[in-house]
């Protein structure tokens, strides 16, 4: 097969970038190894939208308000936290991918890449067929691990300086909620005393909970599953059997602890790992917590970004936990702040006509800890997706007009300082 465009990674960011480029004329094969989009959001049952906007701005607008509008409608626009109906986010995706005209492979994984030099010819699939090789013009690696960039030997970061990432948590669905009640409790003191009568095996006290929906439905963000390699199937098989163990203890602790949830049941865990971390592509500009910190302006900007650095505890040691406080309130902003995000973040220094966006775009790992929810990977497939349509006549990522880039964005919803755009 021979494409324009291949996607690697149906999540926020692939879908965003596939449909950019589709629409703007290119043919375009997005390839996802699971059995729907949206990836975390979808299969693994992440429960809600981080923040689209800044307070003042809608920042991850475009196709990704387009989306957001398409699903939770009756909930408000500017709520920071969107709960999510998986279901509906599914439906969502693969109209706007369908009718864009988007090439749709499930159960599709790049195994292999084929380069010459700084040059990618290919990529090598493994289906349900078998292995068959696909070559195009340009690639956009959006699968979260910098699969394709790695695979091609392609230059990567991972993890804190010993290489350790973020623990991963297997989100879930709940049902038989009393909302109102549930909003009542003081949930860090009832999760002290349940760690102190021994309902838990590890002392977690970073509970991020339930994300209620209408009819007594939640999605459940709870718990870390420590020490695990987002890169070994080994280890994200034994985090998975964990996942579900472990949700037997959250069941205990909700039922007998918190007022509202007597009731619960659990309905469904996610089908994949939510996983916070991995892979860095080393790009032409790894974005900072210095960026972060100086609410960056950049003249390749391709769109800004809000959320806080979000680094969650790497173990259950008490000073981890006020680790993880001190950094969140201390790298958050104020209404209408932002950061910049250049094009060169998306662009890899290994080759010449791949890009990347999402969680393994060029950052360090703080900023990872920011750009990597959902509403930023839109913000960054998008660009790369129409970056890649302008760059598939040369087949070089760096030949692309960045001027006509911004304006192309712009003019497809999304958001732009005014004054890059004259």
């Amino acid at each position: 097969m021979h494409v324009d465009i291949v996607v690697a990674g149906g999540g926020a960011a692939g879908v965003s970038a596939a449909v950019a480029a589709a629409r703007m004329g290119r043919s375009v094969l997005l390839v996802e190894s699971g059995g729907a989009l949206g990836g975390v959001g979808t299969t693994g049952l992440v429960p809600a939208f981080a923040t689209f906007g800044d307070g003042v701005n809608v920042l991850s607008s475009g196709i990704g308000m387009e989306i957001r509008r398409q699903v939770s409608e009756n909930i408000p626009l500017d709520r920071y936290w969107t709960p999510i109906d998986a279901e509906e986010l599914k439906r969502t995706y693969d109209k706007i991918a369908v009718d864009a005209g988007v090439k749709v492979l499930f159960f599709t994984t790049v195994c292999d890449v084929l380069t010459s030099g700084g040059h990618i010819d290919g990529v090598v699939l493994t289906s349900r067929t078998g292995l068959y090789a696909v070559t195009a013009e340009v690639f956009i690696d959006c699968t979260g691990d910098g699969t394709v960039n790695a695979l091609a030997g392609g230059a990567f970061e991972l993890g804190n300086e010993d290489g350790k990432t973020m623990p991963p948590t297997l989100c879930s669905q709940w049902s038989g909620l009393d909302t109102s009640a549930y909003w009542k409790n003081d949930i860090p003191a009832l999760l002290e005393k349940a760690i102190a009568d021994g309902v838990f095996t590890y002392a977690d006290r970073h509970l991020t909970g339930m994300n209620p929906r209408e009819g007594g439905i939640a999605g459940g963000n709870i718990g870390h599953i420590f020490e695990n390699d987002p890169l070994d199937e080994a280890s994200l098989t034994e985090a998975m059997m964990w996942g579900r163990a472990s949700m037997l203890e959250y069941r205990r602790f909700y039922r007998e602890y918190v007022k509202g949830c007597e009731n619960v049941q659990l309905t469904s865990t996610g089908a994949m790992l939510g996983v916070r971390e991995s892979r860095r592509t080393l790009c032409e500009y790894m974005l900072s917590a210095a960026d972060y910190f100086a609410r960056a302006d950049f003249e390749d900007e391709i769109g800004r970004y809000c959320y806080p650095v979000d680094i969650h505890i790497m173990n259950t040691d008490s000073e981890e936990m006020k680790r993880f406080h001190a950094e969140y309130e201390d790298m958050r902003y104020k209404p209408g702040e932002s950061y910049g995000i250049p094009y060169r973040s998306l662009v890899p220094v290994s080759f010449d006509n791949l890009l990347t966006a999402g969680r393994c775009m060029g950052t360090d790992r703080q900023m990872e800890a920011s750009i990597r929810v959902m509403p930023g990977c839109f913000i960054t497939g998008e660009a790369a997706g129409t970056a890649a349509a302008l760059a598939v006549d040369a087949a070089d990522v760096r030949s692309v007009d960045v001027p006509l880039l911004q304006r192309t964005l712009v003019g497809h919803g999304a958001f732009m300082r005014a004054e890059l755009l004259g």
